[in-house]
């Protein structure tokens, strides 16, 4: 009997798995049938450990991954399983069961098909429309360096912001900032929440019956006085969305300072820049010396004072799972002034997705530092509602006042910039 709960059980024995080439094969004859090495020959395993008939199916996993397509690894293992449950007997369960457990969006559906032929069948490489424009490049600080993608996108609109993709580095000076004491208050002053796991107390708790059971026949029987355990209280995880565009220019360095300070302060902190690209630099901000974190970080970003795609890129945040959660139930500072180019849809819809997982979303912008300044443009104007915060992050120190007030509640920000207004 097969073993289901083994997604490379089909893969692992003699037999090579019925219908993988579908289209080329002849009516069966009398000759022998074709047999593969057993499954512990290292011949047969690729160089991930796998069975090497397994390969194909997650190097499709792997394309589609290459082309922005949301697949945990927890989708490719239902993968693997699902083609076991199938047998494969055809090319057409494999699509079936690529279409049930990697699950594409409705919209890239033909997408989904038109890599699919391309892998399983050699048709020609699929060409996406919009794809050289539109696609945000992500990079994570676990290393793979991306691809460089110079091609600009022509848009209209947007005094300030541009959307041309300009690849740069950038030099940080040593200087003194002052934020010591941010950094020493920062773990007790974000907003706490009550943990799911347990430690135990002498009062005011629920009893530990597990505990008190064992007390009680260790003691032979004596019933001591109850042990009681108590939910944990722990600070909620700070993320830091940090624009890295042409037109913060004046500001990145005074936020990257502000960002390694939160990292080394706060129990969990997570940083992120974005500009045309989105890139993770926490672990490079886990440095305790200021200047070697931050000269990392600068080498992993590639596109310092470039264009502004701050709503593809925020989206892309979303897409990916992993990223995704640290923003769930988390204090999350956009540090941004904005100003998007062209529409302002995708923009709109990923802050409502963020602020639908926040715990708190705030926007800091530098442009909220000149008295004169309110919500006028579109793409504020329709965040505006879903935003918990609109501050001004035009200098350390209103930001650092406002970080550590993040426990304390306020009205939301379309009340009060509608009475300033």
């Amino acid at each position: 009997m097969r073993d289901l709960d083994n997604p490379f059980a089909p893969f692992t024995g003699r037999r090579c798995p019925e219908g993988a080439d579908e289209g080329q094969r002849q009516p069966p004859t009398s000759a022998q049938p074709l047999t593969c090495l057993p499954a512990s020959s290292p011949r047969e395993r690729g160089e991930d450990g796998l069975p090497r008939p397994a390969a194909p199916f997650l190097g499709f996993a792997r394309l589609l991954r290459d082309h922005a397509f949301a697949i945990a690894p927890e989708q490719v293992t239902s993968f693997m399983q699902a083609i076991t449950l199938l047998g494969p007997r055809s090319m057409n369960d494999i699509r079936e069961a690529a279409l049930a457990t990697l699950a594409p969006s409705p919209d890239r559906r033909g997408e989904f098909e038109a890599h699919f032929s391309f892998y399983f069948y050699g048709d020609a490489k699929p060409s996406i429309e919009g794809q050289e424009d539109d696609e945000t490049r992500i990079k994570d600080d676990r290393g793979a360096h991306e691809e460089e993608d110079r091609t600009p996108r022509q848009e209209k609109g947007g005094e300030l912001s541009s959307a041309l993709e300009q690849l740069s580095s950038r030099d940080f000076q040593r200087d003194a900032d002052g934020l010591g004491p941010f950094r020493r208050k920062l773990a007790s002053a974000l907003p706490a929440r009550r943990s799911f796991r347990t430690a135990r107390t002498r009062s005011r708790g629920t009893l530990d019956l597990r505990r008190s059971l064992s007390e009680i026949v260790s003691a032979d029987g004596d019933i001591p006085a109850p042990l009681l355990r108590r939910r944990q209280t722990v600070s909620r995880k700070l993320l830091l969305l940090i624009d890295v565009s042409g037109s913060m220019k004046l500001h990145t360095a005074d936020y990257l300072k502000l960002a390694h300070a939160a990292v080394q302060g706060a129990d969990r902190a997570e940083v992120f820049t974005f500009g045309t690209r989105l890139t993770r630099i926490t672990s490079a901000l886990r440095i305790r010396d200021r200047e070697q974190a931050l000269a990392r970080a600068a080498a992993q970003v590639d596109d310092w004072d470039g264009g502004t795609r701050m709503g593809p890129t925020l989206l892309a945040f979303l897409s990916v799972p992993r990223f995704s959660a640290f923003a769930r139930g988390a204090c999350v500072v956009i540090l941004s002034d904005a100003l998007e180019r062209g529409g302002h849809s995708d923009l709109e819809t990923a802050i409502r997705r963020l602020s639908a997982r926040a715990f708190r979303l705030s926007l800091a912008t530098p442009l909220a530092g000149d008295p004169r300044f309110h919500p006028a443009t579109a793409a504020l104007r329709a965040i505006l509602p879903a935003l918990d915060d609109l501050v001004d992050g035009s200098s350390l120190k209103s930001l650092t006042d406002f970080i550590l007030s993040l426990a304390r509640p306020a009205p939301a920000a379309k009340t009060i910039w509608k009475r300033v207004s």
